[in-house]
């Protein structure tokens, strides 16, 4: 039996064509670069995957940390605080360093004694005149009470207030005593440790700092530096903002409270600039001393005292901080009030304290880290040199 002779390859044929498609051996090929377009596609795929499975675990990480904040919501705040007041230290020990001949450590102890010092002249000084003004107010409110009811026709309003407190009994009076005391124990704990740690972390910040830093990837280090120096300036920034508004919302309030004869004009007015700290219910809060001396005085004067305060809140919040903020960190007021908001659901009392300067930590970060180098956008970053 003979073979068949081997067909030769016609131009266009099928035969050819099939041998075309194939090697000697019999193996299917691919036209030059076929081959890397398809493995670039495989690749391409697979680096898209990847980038989707970090965005997914950056979410759940974000996700945890928030659910372990609100966990220990109370210790992170106390620890932010800490932060705070090491920052604000930290900074004033650069300054004297740099205009004295003192070397770190000297010139962080001296900030700290200075800083020390003058917040006991001031509470030695408006705190015991507060004191003794606040007894005298407690001991002729009874009077003024019963003066203003009688102005608004009502009779024995004193004894209609007293009746009104013992119904409740006496014993769950002594156990909102009690419960004042305890609190009271446990905002001067809280103060004690906020200071340490503060210190502590003012003395050697790299030290804290490199360790951070090492919680990410080594190619992530000095982005993560970066962002760590400029979150630091800024929070200097507003500090140094928020302490210019409080002086000027004390000295301002110290001359209505002078100038309308209320008793401890400069203790109320430390009162109110040392409250204007805190967003929203700060200014509500230091006037109700104020309220209380000139209620105690007569209701003209309570009226015009009302009135100063007001007035003095207004010129802080439409004039001071737009300009304290346009020259230090300028937080959108949208922005401000969904921090307060958030970390006032998140930590209660001690978020809305601490709501602007943790507000303007994100803000930061999210311009340096996503908008600027992750999207590619020019944007101006506060405390950015």
């Amino acid at each position: 039996m003979q073979c068949a002779a081997p067909t030769k390859c016609q131009p266009g044929g099928t035969a050819c064509k099939r041998r075309a498609a194939s090697d000697e051996n019999g193996h299917p090929w691919f036209p030059a670069g076929s081959s890397n377009k398809k493995m670039g596609s495989v690749q391409s795929e697979s680096m898209s995957d990847w980038v989707f499975f970090r965005r997914v675990l950056v979410v759940l990480a974000t996700m945890a940390v928030v659910y372990l904040v609100w966990r220990i919501a109370a210790l992170f705040f106390l620890f932010f605080a800490a932060v705070l007041i090491a920052v604000l230290l930290a900074g004033l020990a650069g300054l004297v360093a740099k205009f004295t001949a003192m070397s770190r450590g000297y010139a962080l102890a001296a900030s700290s004694v200075t800083v020390a010092a003058v917040v006991m002249a001031i509470l030695g000084l408006f705190g015991t005149q507060l004191a003794s003004q606040i007894s005298d107010v407690f001991a002729r409110l009874p009077e003024a009470i019963e003066a203003g009811g009688e102005q608004l026709g009502i009779h024995n309003a004193f004894e209609q207030i007293k009746q009104a407190i013992s119904a409740e009994g006496g014993g769950q009076l002594l156990s909102r005593v009690a419960s004042l005391g305890y609190t009271a124990i446990g905002v001067a704990t809280d103060l004690v440790l906020i200071i340490v740690v503060a210190v502590y972390l003012a003395a050697d910040p790299r030290l804290y700092r490199a360790g951070m830093i090492k919680l990410f990837p080594p190619e992530q280090h000095e982005r993560v530096g970066d962002a760590l120096n400029v979150t630091a300036s800024a929070l200097r920034l507003w500090f140094l903002g928020q302490l210019v508004s409080m002086v000027l919302v004390g000295v301002r309030s110290g001359v209505a409270f002078w100038a309308i004869g209320l008793t401890s004009p400069l203790g109320l007015a430390l009162v109110a600039a040392a409250t204007n700290f805190v967003p929203m219910i700060g200014p509500l809060i230091g006037a109700i001393p104020a309220l209380l001396f000139a209620v105690t005085q007569d209701l003209a004067t309570a009226f015009w005292t009302m009135v100063a305060v007001l007035a003095v809140q207004q010129f802080e919040g439409n004039l001071i901080t737009p300009m304290v903020q346009r020259r230090a960190v300028d937080i959108p007021p949208a922005l401000m009030l969904l921090g307060i908001a958030a970390f006032g659901l998140l930590g209660g009392i001690d978020g809305i304290i601490f709501a602007v300067p943790l507000t303007v930590v994100i803000m930061v970060l999210v311009l340096k880290l996503w908008i600027r180098e992750t999207l590619g956008e020019k944007t101006t970053i506060p405390g950015e040199a």
